[in-house]
């Protein structure tokens, strides 16, 4: 398995954690666990695409200062989505247990949107 396709289950298994586990109750999540599980969960998988974009090999935190300055030298709306999908990911559904339904919705369509990029930007470099 590449590292797309890993982090394409990672947001699936994220998606999966929120729609069985969270509970929705509208526009709102009822478990603050299962949403930080969540969160955490769909930002690791962009971090898998970013780390097989980069070609990083060795295991270990990155700051996130590391991602936007490799970012910023190829794509600037990429940039923007990855700043959004901290954010929304890490900071505010993975820390702060965000339970907006919608937040959540904006945090994984950002995090597809990352590893989709990666995906066409892999197929340009292996042709």
């Amino acid at each position: 398995m590449n590292e797309t396709q890993e982090a394409h289950r990672y947001i699936n298994n994220a998606k999966d954690i929120l729609r069985v586990k969270a509970k929705k109750e509208g526009t709102r999540y009822h478990d603050k666990k299962y949403v930080r599980m969540a969160g955490h969960t769909a930002y690791l998988g962009v971090l898998v695409a970013l780390d097989g974009l980069f070609d990083i090999k060795k295991k270990g935190r990155k700051k996130v200062e590391w991602y936007q300055e490799g970012l910023a030298k190829l794509d600037k709306k990429i940039l923007n989505s990855f700043l959004n999908a901290y954010e929304i990911l890490h900071l505010g559904m993975g820390y702060d247990g965000d339970l907006s339904v919608d937040i959540a919705n904006v945090g994984l369509k950002e995090a597809e949107r990352i590893i989709n990029w990666v995906e066409k930007k892999q197929e340009v470099i292996s042709h």
